[in-house]
């Protein structure tokens, strides 16, 4: 497929696909659906539990202990002695690939876990009338429509747009937000610089839309992230290389060092002719020389590390990843949404002539309301009260008590009224919406006008304040 469809005008993105914005025809959809195939992620070849299995046993000091595990046993079977060593190296052995394998097999749900981000159910034009179908079977030509809230089902070029935004920071790692336009731009635009295009996983903020599909499956931009994972090429961590290195010089040394025990043994006088008793001598020292426990620490130390990132929603496909990054000197990062969490918090209101901190951070509704210090009960306080719920109510975000979706300054007001004990869903009860005038470059504000319970209409308004207070012919003190 073409993927300068950013750079074309509307009219030749839809002449090219052979399509138009009352959609495609069923038939015509099955017929690209057989062609292009399912839009969905598809794994590569899969490494299999048993080949994770084996995988664990391919390190040189676990090859050392097998080695050492088959002597010990041996040695102790030619003296009729207890297998004590034999049992205590093979349980370390069976410990650190039973660490190891549950670890790196977890892991191999990476693809799972991007599956999970991309859009389960699709709302298109379909022979002139709207329809919603899995996303699985969305083709090429298309026509797709957008509102907030809705994650995008596959790459599209927009053709319409009314004061629509995206939140591309999975794809981009940009979490601010991005404005979308109609107007095509130039053929060697990277991804984040596409206003005219929307890609599989991100989602609309706010605002509406109407785009044609472009790409679908792993030809999407997401897709090629997707296929970047499982193709990536595995190369040894620091520390394994290490570790391999201090192996393979500690074996070479036991070796010279048992070998040159055995000779002094068997050419002692005093020992002639107990050649045997010398192999086992110089066989226990080999073993002994081992450091069995090594492998055994080293591995669970790395998966205490590994399930800590976990916490943080790193997906870990090795056990030495943990240690890698920890090796790592220079980092190359982008700001928000990186070292910043991509969040706003309110922390301070002024109304009535005073002012007033509020406590917490992110988007967790914990936190209280300080006046000099102390502190207040802002459903009592009725300027306070009356803010907060203004302040909800003229926003397109929603908050489901731990996560935004929408913008994050909406976000932020919205979570600030939760502190309060003022759900956005209960005061949208309350203040039925019955018109919105959305918010745009040119006018700075955003308004809603809203129906009481007791049928009178009441309009909020937020925006920049110099906006706002030229429009105000007075303060409202109550």
């Amino acid at each position: 497929m073409d993927n300068s469809w950013h750079s074309k005008t509307v009219e030749q993105v839809l002449e090219e696909l052979q399509t138009d914005p009352l959609g495609l025809k069923d038939e015509t959809a099955r017929e690209r659906l057989e062609k292009y195939g399912l839009n969905e992620l598809k794994e590569g070849k899969k490494t299999t539990a048993l080949q994770i299995l084996l995988s664990q046993f391919k390190d040189v000091f676990v090859i050392m202990l097998l080695i050492a595990t088959a002597i010990s046993f041996v040695a102790a079977y030619m003296q009729n002695e207890p297998q004590t060593d034999t049992i205590t190296i093979a349980a370390i052995v069976v410990l650190n690939s039973v660490v190891g394998f549950v670890q790196e097999y977890r892991s191999e749900k990476a693809m799972e876990a991007m599956k999970k981000l991309t859009a389960p159910k699709a709302r298109l034009m379909r022979n002139g009338r709207e329809v919603i179908v899995p996303a699985k079977e969305v083709v090429p030509g298309d026509i797709a429509l957008l509102e907030a809230g809705d994650r995008i089902p596959a790459d599209s070029r927009l053709i319409e747009v009314v004061e629509l935004r995206t939140d591309e920071a999975i794809l981009t790692g940009e979490s601010t937000q991005v404005g979308k336009r109609i107007k095509a731009v130039t053929e060697n635009a990277l991804v984040a610089d596409r206003k005219n295009m929307v890609f599989t996983a991100t989602f609309v903020t706010y605002g509406r839309g109407k785009a044609v599909v472009t790409s679908t499956g792993m030809n999407t931009e997401f897709g090629k992230i997707a296929e970047m994972v499982q193709t990536v090429e595995v190369e040894e961590s620091p520390l394994k290389l290490k570790l391999d290195s201090f192996a393979k010089k500690l074996g070479i040394i036991i070796v010279l060092i048992c070998a040159a025990i055995f000779i002094l043994e068997v050419f002692d006088p005093a020992r002639s002719g107990q050649i045997i008793e010398s192999f086992i001598i110089a066989i226990a020292l080999a073993v002994s020389a081992v450091p069995e426990g090594l492998p055994a620490v080293v591995t669970i130390s790395l998966a205490l590390g590994a399930r800590e990132l976990v916490k943080k929603n790193a997906i870990i496909r090795k056990l030495a990843s943990a240690e890698t990054l920890g090796a790592t000197t220079v980092i190359c990062s982008d700001k928000t949404g990186t070292l910043t969490k991509g969040e706003m918090t309110v922390r301070r209101i002024f109304t009535n002539n005073k002012e007033v901190e509020v406590t917490g951070v992110g988007y967790k509704a914990d936190g209280k309301f300080l006046l000099n210090g102390k502190s207040v009960e802002a459903r009592e306080d009725s300027n306070l009260n009356l803010l907060l719920g203004a302040a909800a109510i003229c926003t397109n975000a929603s908050y489901d008590g731990s996560k935004v979706i929408g913008d994050t300054t909406e976000g932020a007001l919205i979570v600030a009224a939760a502190k309060a004990g003022m759900k956005k869903d209960e005061l949208a009860q309350k203040y039925q919406r019955i018109h919105e005038i959305p918010f745009t470059s040119e006018r700075k504000r955003m308004t809603t006008i809203h129906e009481t319970t007791g049928k009178k209409l009441v309009a909020f308004m937020k925006g920049a304040p110099e906006v706002i207070l030229n429009r105000c012919a007075g303060v409202f003190i109550k």
